[in-house]
């Protein structure tokens, strides 16, 4: 079986790139997936950090829809827990009114920061834990996609309340976890469900098990629907691959190890400094769950991740990182993933 493919990108900020030139490669790599015949493309949110620059999904799935043609758009994930679902409803509303067909809503529970600015992003409010509401937020959401909105009572009066004047269509829904709190939530709503293996690592056979066997069928969803992602570097050998990888692996060690972070390192600058020897094996292991390789190795290991999984598309993350001289608004190690790794599943 060759699985469908699909992208995730946090819009890396490489040492030499503004946040200008790292959304420029984004838009140049969501275009080469359109083109490839990716299935779709979404986005994270994370803020506050020195080398992502995907802080607000829906502005970016805006100039991304723009900037392509066919492929789906979408958030991998929406912070819920950071943000007020109506707002939430409003913004993919408008994206799906203007793109119809071709927006999903990928919700995630976690903050997606660091405690200071999930402060901030709250208003500086601290009287109740988001966290806790969010199955009421993800219900909340749902609602207020539906064409014909809820009614809401203030006082003694009900009043209509929708996400936009005259939608048609509604954005599709995913749940979005690393555990098995999400898989479980998304069983019970009958929603579709997508396990963060490129994050975890680990537990994703139990949770999406755990998300099919206790599915519960919808209307919008008789059957469950999933899929999973995955840290992708492809290159003309392994050894080319293995370079590329390393400026994000040295970024992903920083942030296990709660050193400071910082932007993604060129790779000539990720080899002059290396993996410490305390983490050699860490690394080595970090390395061994993702997708690198030859384009026949790494689209051996997509095949097999999909058959283990029982899933019929793959979301990659591609993290290779760029050489000293590329042009800095393009991101070509990363579009060379995509273009590799699709040519070598066609065949």
């Amino acid at each position: 079986m060759t699985p469908a493919l699909s992208v995730l990108d946090l819009v890396p900020v490489r040492s030499d790139q503004s946040t200008g030139d790292a959304l420029a490669a984004s838009r140049r790599m969501a275009q080469v997936a359109d083109e490839l015949g990716f299935t779709r493309y979404w986005v994270a949110e994370h803020h506050n950090m020195p080398g992502v620059a995907a802080t607000n999904p829906p502005v970016l799935i805006a100039m991304l829809a723009a900037a392509t043609s066919r492929i789906r758009l979408g958030s991998g994930g929406v912070m819920l827990p950071n943000h007020a679902p109506y707002v939430v409803a409003e913004q993919f509303a408008l994206l799906e009114a203007a793109h119809p067909g071709r927006i999903d809503l990928g919700i995630g529970r976690a903050p997606g920061t660091d405690p200071l600015t999930r402060y901030v992003l709250r208003g500086g409010a601290s009287d109740e834990d988001p966290v806790a509401r969010f199955p009421e937020y993800v219900d909340e959401v749902r609602l207020l996609l539906e064409p014909d909105g809820v009614e809401a009572t203030l006082g003694s009066r009900r009043h209509p309340l929708r996400a936009t004047p005259a939608a048609r269509t509604a954005p599709v829904v995913w749940l979005l976890g690393s555990s098995d709190y999400s898989a479980r939530l998304a069983a019970e709503r009958g929603l579709p469900y997508v396990f963060a293996h490129h994050f975890a690592g680990k537990g994703t056979a139990e949770a999406l098990a755990l998300y099919r066997d206790t599915y519960r069928p919808s209307e919008a969803h008789p059957e469950p629907r999933t899929f999973l992602t995955v840290n992708a570097v492809v290159a003309p050998t392994y050894a080319e691959a293995q370079r590329r990888a390393l400026p994000n692996q040295q970024g992903m060690l920083a942030l296990m190890h709660g050193a400071d972070l910082f932007p993604q390192r060129l790779v000539e600058d990720a080899e002059l400094i290396g993996i410490p020897p305390e983490q050699e094996r860490l690394a080595a292991a970090m390395l061994r769950k993702w997708v690198v390789g030859d384009p026949t190795t790494a689209a051996g290991q997509v095949r097999d991740l999909a058959a283990t999984y029982g899933v019929d598309e793959v979301m990659v993350h591609p993290v290779a990182g760029a050489a000293k001289g590329t042009d800095r608004d393009t991101a070509p190690a990363r579009e060379e993933t995509l273009r590799l790794l699709a040519e070598a599943l066609a065949n």
